[in-house]
């Protein structure tokens, strides 16, 4: 890609003054697209779009999951054979795309998806003398730095690591890594803000159906709530390859009023916390996720579990109320104090909503670009 040129005025000998071009940090960005579930591909659109914004950078996009040429699509369609083939096909495209870059910035998870999707590009980086970011997002952080042998010495490859968590920041620590923090992006503008007092027994919960975020507890906590809210209903958003066994749990359990409505595109993800009153949450492990914050935007009371990063952004009895993990009878006992407490859900919703100006898009640009400037050696 041909760099963007800006202008400064420049001194000459003659005394007048004549433009010094200067070309912008080109910067290329590995993440999901958003045919992969997860708040990671959400991130990296926003992340892009704010930088854009700053005229200094050129800011370019390569998902981890690119879509294989046209007679080849038929293979992301079977298991096992798409990872193979789209890993096959993303390294000719990271070989190809690295070295027109200045810095190489890679979203990552851990294990397998650390290792077949970020190392790749961080090692083409490497190769080709290019800066490289690993930005690690993945509450599983802590296992897979004591029980993957490549990851340490790989991670200490980058020049720089950065988590949006402040959770990770501290597992890191633990294991002699530098990492610095720099925030999620929230978009605030889409959420519809509603002030809630007395609130209706209706809940959602909005997160992929794997093991590691246990939506079995949410379903066992309800059970306890519709035992004394017999109309309450709960709606169970996103997909997942736990949803059969979620199902035959809420059957076996006998719930009523409970919807599996799969995944919801992000553009109408307002529209079910709008239609919520109490959102539940209850992960094993975490990071930071981005749908806590989209809860604060739109006054919806939260309860989670403690999982990872959560209690770095929702503080207990503040903005929100924490459980143990796994403990859906604590987490029903939250949702009753909500439903009985209109002084306790005013008091957190207010907290929280003020909460995501530290979320802004604005000073999250100016971080990332102090960080990209310093890594070129220009002001």
């Amino acid at each position: 890609m041909a760099p963007t040129l800006l202008t400064a005025p420049e001194e000459q000998n003659s005394g007048t003054k004549q433009p010094r071009t200067t070309p912008a940090i080109r910067v290329l960005l590995f993440a999901p697209s958003v045919e992969i579930l997860g708040g990671q591909a959400v991130q990296a659109q926003r992340l892009i779009r704010e930088l854009r914004q700053d005229p200094s950078l050129a800011v370019d996009f390569q998902p981890i999951n690119p879509t294989l040429p046209g007679p080849l699509r038929w293979l992301q369609q079977i298991k096992y054979v798409r990872t193979i083939a789209t890993f096959l096909f993303y390294i000719p495209l990271v070989l190809l795309r690295v070295p027109r870059y200045d810095i190489i910035h890679i979203f990552s998870a851990s294990y397998w998806s650390y290792t077949l999707w970020s190392l790749t590009p961080l090692l083409a980086g490497r190769l080709f003398g290019k800066k490289t970011i690993i930005n690690y997002r993945s509450g599983e952080a802590d296992d897979h730095l004591t029980n993957w042998r490549t990851a340490i010495p790989t991670l200490k490859l980058a020049h720089e690591i950065v988590s949006p968590s402040g959770y990770l920041v501290d597992v890191f620590a633990r294991y002699g890594l530098k990492i610095r923090s720099i925030s999620n992006i929230l978009d605030k503008e889409p959420f519809l803000y509603r002030k809630r007092r007395k609130l209706r027994p209706v809940f959602l919960t909005n997160r992929i159906l794997e093991p590691l975020y246990n939506v079995g507890c949410v379903l066992r906590a309800f059970h306890i709530v519709q035992k004394k809210y017999p109309e309450a209903s709960l709606t169970i958003a996103h997909d997942g390859i736990c949803r059969p066994q979620l199902e035959a749990l809420a059957k076996e359990l006998g719930l009523r009023n409970t919807r599996f409505i799969g995944r919801v595109p992000h553009a109408k993800v307002p529209e079910l916390y709008d239609a919520a009153d109490i959102y539940l949450t209850s992960p094993d492990l975490d990071c930071l996720p981005g749908s806590i914050l989209e809860c604060f935007a739109s006054g919806l009371p939260v309860v989670a579990t403690k999982a990872g990063g959560i209690p770095y952004i929702l503080e207990d009895g503040k903005t929100g109320l924490l459980v143990d993990c796994n403990d859906h009878e604590a987490m029903a006992q939250c949702c009753l104090r909500l439903l009985e407490d209109e002084e306790l859900v005013g008091r957190l919703t207010d907290r929280a909503y003020k909460e995501i100006s530290r979320y802004d898009g604005e000073p999250v640009r100016r971080q990332w670009s102090r960080l990209y400037h310093k890594l070129i050696g220009s002001k």
